[in-house]
């Protein structure tokens, strides 16, 4: 490969350059869209909800969250780079139980999330144009729309064209938080003691703080980091200084969305003992209550701010976990190894595996907008989306501790440590989600 100007490089026949690259900012571009996809407005919910209920005391656990996702993102990158193989690859190598266990995930997953992701980015739009259709509608036709648009625009584009898309849109969300955060004037002593690892003295505290740790950015768009990095035309171990100042960037950003947004919640909503509602209708709340303090242009402001948040899950998701159905779909046919030169070459996103699943996240989802969610599919969703994560850990400390791995790029104690805190976490989670689960209804 040739060094390039910060454009994606595409690599050529036969051409398999590792030379270091120096770490530069020029470079940096999945980092940011993973930053967009893994922040969603659940997590900015989440977010809020935490500042309303303890004030800055866990803004600790906030900064945890990042660093236990900086690890995670970091070895799917090392895998990818180190071994110039992809992460499913890699998880066929494994055994026949990751296969099941991934293709159980992409349907049932899939086919929820896309409802939840068409609705998230409606929310704001209805707010923002009321009027525009009928109320007795719902937000149907805006989630329809945004499902629409997202098939449209990732289907006839390229992953440079997306690129580009999701910086602008994380500019918008970046600027919308920070000013948010400024303008709520925080308690700069307060958040300072807030980075002093304490819990609340409140009932569940504890698996409250590890409930904000883990939701800090990003489920399966962790793993498809690697395939962005790929997409991204790095698909060598020269490109290893790089792509983990690129992951840095990513948690950094992420970072400050989740701490402008708790400071929002510990000034706007604590202060005033004010509390609001879990899951996206509590940013539309938000929204009444900015408009209350501030003026109407504060409120439309953080609007715009909260569908970039949602639009940017919605063709992150649409992008990155077709992407890796199509890879499952390639090592599934050829029982072969794929390799992320196939993923930098650009077929997978022209691929009918690649657009076959494209549909299945947009238009079996509308149906379930207006039939409603089928109550087991929706506790399956859950169950399968809370253990994802340490699927996700688990098996990278296997690959990475492995001979698959070249010695040079295996796992250190600290990475070891860090996926294996990750691990754990994640495990404690999903048996929480598990355990929560109404399973007398379910049967």
């Amino acid at each position: 490969m040739t060094e390039t100007t910060g454009k994606s490089e595409k690599p050529t026949s036969g051409e398999t350059d590792s030379r270091p690259r120096k770490s530069s900012w020029k470079y940096i571009g999945p980092g940011i869209v993973v930053a967009a996809t893994g922040v969603g407005a659940g997590d900015l919910v989440a977010t809020l909800i935490a500042g309303s209920n303890f004030g800055y005391t866990l803004l600790w656990a906030a900064v945890i969250g990042c660093l236990v996702k900086i690890s995670l993102a970091e070895a799917a990158g090392r895998w990818h780079l180190s071994t110039g193989r992809t992460l499913f690859d890699g998880w066929a190598s494994l055994g026949r139980w990751t296969t099941y266990f991934f293709v159980v995930y992409a349907v049932v997953w899939g086919f929820v999330y896309g409802a939840a992701a068409m609705s998230s980015s409606a929310l704001p739009l209805q707010a923002l144009f009321p009027g525009v259709f009928p109320d007795d509608w719902s937000i149907k036709p805006w989630a329809v729309l945004c499902g629409l648009v997202g098939l449209v625009f990732v289907w006839f584009n390229r992953y440079e064209v997306f690129e580009k898309v999701m910086t602008v849109l994380v500019g918008v969300m970046f600027v919308v938080t920070v000013y948010l955060a400024v303008r709520v004037t925080p308690n700069l002593g307060d958040a300072l003691a807030g980075l002093l690892p304490v819990l609340p003295d409140e009932k569940d505290s504890v698996l409250n703080t590890l409930g904000l740790i883990g939701g800090v950015g990003g489920t399966i768009t962790l793993a498809a980091y690697g395939y962005w990095v790929n997409a991204k035309g790095w698909t060598n171990t020269g490109w290893m200084k790089v792509m983990r100042l690129d992951n840095r960037v990513a948690y950094i950003t992420t970072g400050i969305f989740v701490v402008a947004m708790l400071f929002v919640g510990a000034e706007l909503l604590h202060s005033a003992n004010v509390a609001i509602a879990s899951g996206d209708q509590g940013l539309i709340q938000l929204g009444d209550i900015l408009e209350e303090e501030y003026g109407t242009a504060t409120a439309k402001f953080f609007l715009i701010g909260f569908f970039a948040t949602s639009f940017t899950s919605l063709i992150g998701v649409w992008h990155g976990v077709s992407l890796m159905f199509a890879d499952f779909v390639a090592r599934y046919r050829t029982r072969e190894q794929v390799t992320g030169e196939e993923v930098a070459a650009g077929g997978r996103e022209k691929s009918w595996p690649f657009r076959a699943y494209l549909l299945w996240l947009t238009f079996p989802p509308i149906v379930l907008l207006f039939q409603g969610q089928p109550f087991r599919l929706v506790i399956l969703y859950g169950v399968l989306g809370a253990a994802f994560l340490p699927f996700l850990a688990l098996t990278l400390i296997w690959l990475l501790n492995s001979s698959r791995t070249p010695r040079e790029w295996r796992n250190g104690p600290l990475s070891n440590a860090m996926l294996a805190i990750a691990g754990l976490l994640f495990l404690v989670l999903c048996v929480k989600q598990i355990w929560d689960q109404p399973w007398s209804e379910f049967l």
